[in-house]
């Protein structure tokens, strides 16, 4: 059974190394964007670990079974590194914009940033709730049910919508422009990983193909 504590830790480990990130190469701590969105995305991305470990701890341990070395397909392992590499790219271009100033990002559109990040991660969120098997590590499992209703109705993949919107929107909360560069790579590293999740689940996951000819867009509702 995983624990409250066990839950946490993973996202306490979160919360030092977006202060390594940040506040390092900003050189200050007097950076409020920073602050702002460490705040947003403990509040959004914790609460649902704890609901989880009191009501449902069989969904957290598929959860907190994550990073590069928990993934079995190559091409996971690589997508996974990769999206780690690039998030920590954002936040170390965006801290250095805050540094050096080339980017004067107006109170409003860093608002724009907030609501993005809270509304990804969210998403993100909500999709772990509704799908008691959705991991961070590829798989399907003997007793596995294909998930077709909630946001599984408008997309195939609403987790991966949800953490590229909150990327998209990172760099802005966080009073960058020059941060928003890593979002085109990002976005090519979730296509490739769905790409390669899609053939896994085609292959192994009952109904799917059926489900893939009816819920017509993989990532993003009515373009692709």
């Amino acid at each position: 059974m995983v624990t409250i504590v066990a839950a946490l830790i993973p996202g306490l480990l979160g919360i030092g190394l977006f202060c390594l990130l940040l506040f390092l190469p900003a050189g200050t701590f007097d950076y409020w964007q920073a602050w702002a969105f460490i705040a947003i995305f403990t509040v959004i991305t914790t609460s649902p670990k704890i609901y989880l470990a009191v009501r449902r701890p069989e969904v957290l341990a598929r959860r907190v079974r994550s990073g590069p070395a928990a993934k079995t397909r190559p091409a996971q392992k690589f997508a996974s590194i990769a999206y780690l590499l690039l998030f920590a790219s954002i936040a170390v271009i965006s801290a250095l914009d805050h540094r050096f100033g080339p980017s004067a990002v107006p109170p409003a559109v860093v608002g724009v940033g907030f609501v993005l990040v809270a509304l990804g991660l969210g998403i993100a969120m909500f999709v772990v709730l509704q799908n008691s098997y959705a991991s961070s590590t590829v798989r399907v499992e003997a007793d596995q049910e294909l998930v077709s209703t909630g946001l599984y109705r408008l997309v195939r993949h609403p987790m991966y919508f949800g953490v590229l919107t909150a990327m998209a929107g990172t760099p802005l909360a966080l009073g960058s422009y020059s941060g928003l560069v890593i979002v085109v790579p990002a976005l090519a590293t979730f296509v490739f990983r769905l790409q390669d999740e899609e053939q896994l689940l085609r292959a192994e996951l009952a109904g799917y193909p059926e489900y893939s000819d009816q819920v017509r867009s993989r990532l993003v509702p009515l373009l692709w």
